[in-house]
């Protein structure tokens, strides 16, 4: 795409506001815009006009069919494709599409995860336009996104927790901001931009590893010569087959409306990111996942494998997705924006706190929101946040709190120009904060960046749970400011949040969260550290838990324990089958190559003791003694790991179930992989049915 049509083409194939305004009238145009800022509901009869006119629209821009797009509880998206077409007495078509197709659709409901909400027998299920995500086209389909519930109307996605979790949290903020006096503001909008990592690999690779196929991750394979100990390859210059695909891929998210900013090398050999400008947390959230499905298709025409999984190599940097939250009022103020005088800014202020607050209170069902059998392998490594959540707010905030735990008048230091020693450089301002990328929540500028969600999984979990956690801080602050009567609200707030501050500071830290030092001191703060997701389940369902979502109905009791029912299956789940593929990749493929080795030494060594001697065949006996010790021992563990699989599929209870999956069959899987690379580093690649790890890494060029 030239420059020059960039802003034309960008967002092209998107029902977007610019195409409502042009094409529907006038007051179907205000009635939708009113239902997308305000939450109002939208009468059939303007639905009928939107309707045909998307209808228009779309055929205009090659599309045939229309889909309910949404977001069941796999974590992935769902579609279900109908055409246009109506027929006619005389063997014509009409192309239609009602009002009623647009805002509802009937999927199956008991096909999907529902964790006891839907039998099998129980099949409807209702999907419902969401008005404030706009349509667009893709593959020659209308795409609708929809939220997803059941025939009794339980949400069984993750789109409609995370709209009830918005409209919570800007009810309440408006209610705190219109107590401080700020009575213009109507609405307050969370925004989020979502960092995407990623690794590419040659297709032809990937097809060859059954690991990668099945499970997302490489189950075995011995460490490559060379890893990422050089840090050559962050912010590299960018391949040019790599380079090809991100520009194919900036092109293909930009048609979609998707604002694809930034994309660099990350930290290990072959791992990419790609970074977008900030949108509103429901379109962000439909972005990204958009986001990975196109990243994969691209990829596949430029016959590469894109890997979302958290971590698809053992011993290199695994990938995440940065989820970069703030939230503003509906009259341009950013409400993390500390601004030119911090310690005046009561606005500021306030909703920092409530940030801090939630962040504490609310720390284990924050970490559960991210947890995942993937994710659990990357979180606490020396290359992503530790497990224990805790909050970075750089020195300036640090300083600024100080002044608000001690009840005195901050003085702010003022900008500090940097200058770099050399006359040509330019001088320019540096941030208020460092970075931490140590910190799981870091303050990064105006904006809160929480880092712990893994690559593969929505986004929606976190901000649900961060949205309604903030919301429900927010709530108490208005109490409190509801029930002051005097004369000095200033003084009233700043004690307010002292006390604020005096309950929730041990959530603050600012040091290295790699060390063992910190892990000692934050459980003397009392902080967990909830390295699993069994670990952190039990939080899900607490007293606290269920009173804070029903509360602000973000989830009905029902709704939170089928979802405590399906991340447990889902854990679960995703072991066993990493557990069956490794035994298989094991069983056949490596002891394949290990007995041809080993056939094709013994034949060397037997050759050389008969033209020359024993003592000539010191290196091939030595060889097979390992390879025979790294295949006992191998085969001794991968009945280990078979025989605990067995025990693991008997067990019913869904938390015993996955403990058992995370301390045993883990724990086994461990054992099985350090025998088999350990062989596997023995073995030659000729004799390998599957690409080595230095293969797939380095491969691009």
């Amino acid at each position: 795409m030239e420059a020059s049509k960039l802003t034309e083409e960008f967002g092209c194939l998107v029902f977007n506001d610019k195409v409502m305004r042009e094409r529907l009238p006038k007051d179907t145009y205000k009635a939708v815009h009113k239902t997308i800022e305000k939450g109002t509901h939208l009468e059939l009869d303007v639905a009928n006009c939107v309707a045909a006119t998307m209808k228009e629209w779309a055929i205009e821009n090659g599309a045939t069919h229309f889909t309910h797009w949404f977001q069941p509880m796999t974590g992935l998206t769902a579609e279900k494709h109908d055409s246009f077409i109506s027929p006619c007495e005389n063997g014509t078509i009409i192309m239609e599409f009602s009002g009623k197709e647009l805002v509802k659709g009937e999927p199956d409901a008991s096909s999907f995860p529902s964790g006891g909400l839907r039998a099998t027998f129980e099949a409807r299920g209702y999907t419902a336009w969401d008005p404030s995500s706009p349509a667009f086209i893709k593959d020659g389909s209308l795409y609708i996104p929809t939220a997803f519930c059941s025939y009794g109307g339980e949400a069984l996605d993750k789109k409609t927790p995370l709209l009830r979790s918005m409209e919570a949290l800007s009810q309440e903020a408006v209610k705190v901001l219109h107590a401080l006096g700020y009575k213009d503001v109507q609405r307050v909008n969370t925004t989020i931009g979502s960092e995407q990592e990623y690794f590419l690999i040659d297709k032809e690779y990937y097809k060859k590893r059954k690991d990668l196929l099945f499970t997302g991750r490489t189950l075995i394979g011995a460490p490559a010569t060379k890893g990422q100990e050089m840090e050559d390859h962050y912010f590299g210059v960018i391949k040019p087959k790599v380079s090809a695909y991100m520009h194919d891929l900036d092109e293909e998210l930009w048609r979609l409306g998707i604002p694809a900013k930034t994309k660099h090398n990350e930290v290990a050999p072959s791992q990419h990111e790609l970074a977008p400008v900030f949108e509103t947390a429901n379109i962000a959230v439909d972005h990204n996942q958009l986001t990975m499905e196109v990243m994969k298709k691209v990829a596949d025409k430029h016959n590469f494998a894109c890997l979302l999984h958290e971590k698809p190599f053992e011993g290199i940097n695994g990938s995440g997705k940065h989820n970069n939250w703030s939230v503003c009022t509906d009259t341009g103020l950013n409400l993390l924006d500390p601004g030119k005088n911090p310690g005046e800014n009561i606005p500021f202020l306030v909703f920092l706190m409530a940030v801090i607050a939630a962040v504490d209170e609310y720390a284990p069902i924050l970490r559960l929101s991210v947890a995942s059998a993937g994710n659990d392998h990357r979180l606490g490594g020396n290359e992503a946040p530790p497990a224990i959540v805790s909050i970075f707010v750089g020195d300036e905030l640090a300083d600024l709190l100080k002044s608000v735990e001690e009840g005195q008048a901050y003085q702010s230091a003022g900008k500090v120009q940097m200058a770099m020693g050399a006359t040509v450089l330019p001088h320019f301002t540096k941030d208020n904060t460092d970075r931490n990328r140590t910190s799981p929540f870091a303050f990064t500028g105006n904006k809160f960046e929480f880092r712990m969600p893994g690559s593969a999984v929505s986004v929606a979990n976190a901000n649900i749970v961060l949205n309604t956690a903030v919301a429900e801080e927010l709530t108490r602050i208005y109490e409190k400011l509801e029930s002051y009567k005097g004369d000095d609200q200033k003084a009233f707030v700043l004690s307010m949040l002292q006390d604020i501050l005096s309950k929730h500071k041990r959530v603050l830290f600012n040091g290295n969260g790699y060390t063992e030092r910190w892990v000692e001191e934050a459980t003397k703060r009392g902080l967990l550290n909830l390295k699993s997701l069994p670990d952190a389940m039990p939080y899900w369902i607490k007293e606290e838990s269920v009173e804070l979502f029903t509360k602000h109905h973000i989830f009905t009791k029902e709704e939170l324990y089928s979802r405590y029912e399906i991340l447990l299956e889902n854990y679960a789940k995703s072991i066993h089958i990493e557990s069956l593929t490794m035994q298989e990749m094991v069983r056949k493929d490596l002891t394949e190559g290990l007995i041809a080795y080993q056939n094709d030494l013994s034949h060397e060594a037997m050759q050389k003791k008969q033209l020359l001697s024993a003592s000539a065949c010191t290196m091939e006996l030595s060889l097979l003694e390992k390879l025979d010790a790294a295949g006992t021992a191998m085969q001794e563990a991968l009945e280990k790991l078979a025989g605990d699989t067995q025990l693991a599929e008997q067990k019913e209870d869904g938390l015993e179930t996955a403990q058992f999956y995370q301390q045993t069959i883990l724990a086994d899987m461990d054992v099985l992989r350090k025998y088999a690379d350990e062989a596997e580093a023995l073995i030659p690649e000729k004799y390998l049915s599957y690409p080595t790890y230095g293969q797939m890494l380095f491969s691009l060029r």
